[in-house]
């Protein structure tokens, strides 16, 4: 559909077509149901992120029926490589690939639309329609100068981490993100098989973050930064940005890192850097009012120890979907996606737990160190990212202490 043909109802609006929100579509389409599915800019669209693909985003992408899909356009890798202070390092094994969100959302959103989704961009959201009792009926939506008001049974919220979206809608609990990235892509051809995992490197010098390259396809590498709980919160109980400036947290990676030093000396950017906001670990916005659900990054769906949110959005978004197909009933329908989300938190609140690496580098070392001695530790670290493992139970008091022990 043209985005002049926007229709006068619907049975789910979806706002955002990013993985959650596409993902939430597809489901629903699949379904029999009348979805349309806006997003504030025409695709492809450029999204500001680290494109990696955890196993978690591969068992929701398998779920959708585009693994296959995203598998060929993807750069595979074989290990998410942890790389320490010191320079220690360890291979984790683990089902793994690199996709440009521009590509990767495409194909997610493309899948909607195939389910029987329709797509209108660029559509930006304004407001809710309220009607009875504060029920959400609807919404607000702005082309340029021209405004539509569209009515839909249910509206999702899958509006990424910006506010503005959860601001208007009246379900913002936090305004201020819960970390900040950066990031730019570099293709250098004789970098090709130099750097061939994930790399995820913590130093001194970027404490409360770390630093990644991520080969894509195309001898294209993302490489950026990132910083968790970079907003502290002072004395007025407002959150302000921690002293921290990406730019020159970047160009400490490059030069405490060789390999981040090398890919910028012989290759060239295919683009600026640039920079997002994160929102972690399901905080900072209510999931659910009658007739309104809200889903993805917009509802935290981040981890905040590793910045790793795509499979997250699309699990997110799938939720959202299972919910509106259980049942009519609000009340009923409300407390379904509010449990399922629920049921997540622990895990997130494992990530949060650990986090402590970002703020002591010094236990990356530690770990590491004990890893490639021990091929216990090993498999506890490829069950963190096959989430068969708790990430909190290794930089846990008892788990450092553990870690200081002989070998067995």
């Amino acid at each position: 559909m043209t985005s002049n043909d926007l229709p006068a109802t619907c049975d789910v609006l979806v706002i955002g077509a990013g993985p959650a929100g596409s993902a939430c579509a597809t489901a629903l389409a699949r379904a029999g149901r009348d979805v349309l599915l806006v997003d504030a800019q025409a695709f492809p669209r450029d999204k500001v992120c680290g494109d990696g693909l955890i196993p978690d985003a591969h068992h929701a992408l398998q779920r959708l029926g585009v693994a296959g899909e995203v598998m060929a356009a993807a750069q595979s890798a074989r290990h998410v490589a942890c790389i320490g202070p010191r320079g220690g390092r360890i291979d984790v094994p683990g089902r793994l690939a690199v996709l440009p969100r521009r590509e990767l959302d495409d194909i997610v959103k493309r899948n909607a639309e195939r389910a029987g989704a329709r797509f209108a961009a660029p559509w930006r959201f304004e407001a809710t329609i309220d009607g009875e009792g504060g029920r959400t009926v609807g919404a607000r939506l702005k082309q340029g100068d021209r405004r539509r008001e569209l009515r839909a049974r249910w509206t999702v919220l899958a509006t990424g981490a910006q506010p503005q979206a959860l601001i208007a809608a009246g379900m913002c609990e936090r305004q201020t993100p819960s970390g900040v990235a950066l990031r730019g892509y570099i293709r250098n051809p004789r970098m090709r098989g130099r750097i061939e995992a994930l790399e995820v490197v913590w130093h001194k010098r970027l404490r409360k973050g770390y630093g990644w390259i991520f080969p894509g396809p195309d001898d294209t590498f993302n490489i950026g930064v990132g910083l968790a709980h970079s907003h502290a919160k002072r004395g007025n109980g407002r959150a302000t940005m921690a002293d921290v400036n990406l730019r020159e947290m970047f160009a400490a990676f490059t030069e405490v890192y060789g390999p981040a030093r090398a890919l910028l000396q012989g290759g060239q950017w295919t683009g600026a850097l640039k920079g997002a906001p994160l929102r972690c670990s399901l905080e900072g916005a209510r999931l659910a009012k009658p007739g309104l659900l809200v889903t993805g990054e917009a509802a935290g769906s981040t981890y905040a120890f590793t910045g790793e949110g795509i499979g997250k959005a699309l699990e997110t978004g799938l939720l959202a979907a299972d919910a509106l197909l259980a049942t009519d009933a609000d009340d009923a329908l409300i407390a379904r996606y509010q449990a399922s989300i629920a049921a997540l938190k622990p895990r997130f609140d494992l990530y949060e737990r650990a986090n402590r690496v970002n703020d002591h580098p010094w236990l990356a070392d530690l770990l590491i160190w004990r890893a490639n001695r021990s091929p216990r530790i090993l498999k506890r670290m490829e069950g963190v990212l096959e989430e068969t493992g708790n990430p909190g139970h290794l930089v846990s008091l008892r788990g450092i202490t553990k870690l200081f022990l002989p070998i067995p």
